[in-house]
């Protein structure tokens, strides 16, 4: 992906990056920054993208991180600045993860609850299980496409139920 097509994907998916964000807990300022964060490190790390297509699902990704490591550094600061907010609230994300991992193998089970739910990186996971860290990317990468798999048959076997209903 040149530079060029990289700012386009860039102005197409900013914003998409924030409401991703947003819809999954985050506040607002803190969105926009984890958002202008990703993408920078998305270009710094253009090299490591393999499939062009997915560049924003790529990037929400590594957004999805940099918000868990901002909230996580600076979490009684972030309570301060905002004390007009609840701070027990339900964890809507978590629900859905959980609920998506009930579709995946208990091998990608693992990796995906480390990753999403508990907030691990790519690296302590790999130190974890002891191997490479693009061992756990690629095993990552794998069950995240094994669980997209699961998802849509399932939505698509619920829509044709719905669209056909048993007499």
């Amino acid at each position: 992906m040149t530079g060029e097509e990289y700012g386009k994907a860039y102005k197409r998916g900013f914003d998409l990056t924030v409401r991703f964000l947003l819809s999954r807990g985050a506040w607002r300022d803190l969105a926009d920054e984890a958002a202008q964060t990703a993408w920078v490190k998305g270009w710094e790390r253009l090299d490591q993208l393999r499939n062009e297509g997915l560049v924003v699902t790529w990037v929400n990704s590594i957004a999805l991180n940099v918000y868990r490591s901002l909230v996580r550094r600076e979490p009684f600061k972030l309570a301060q600045d905002r004390p007009y907010e609840k701070t027990a609230a339900i964890n809507l994300a978590a629900i859905d993860v959980a609920r998506i991992l009930e579709f995946c193998r208990p091998c990608d089970q693992s990796l995906l609850r480390q990753q999403y739910v508990e907030g691990l990186t790519t690296s302590e996971i790999a130190q974890e299980y002891g191997v490479t860290e693009t061992a756990i990317r690629l095993r990552l990468l794998r069950a995240r496409r094994d669980a997209r798999s699961q998802v849509e048959q399932r939505t698509h076997a619920s829509a044709a139920m719905q669209e056909y209903p048993a007499a």
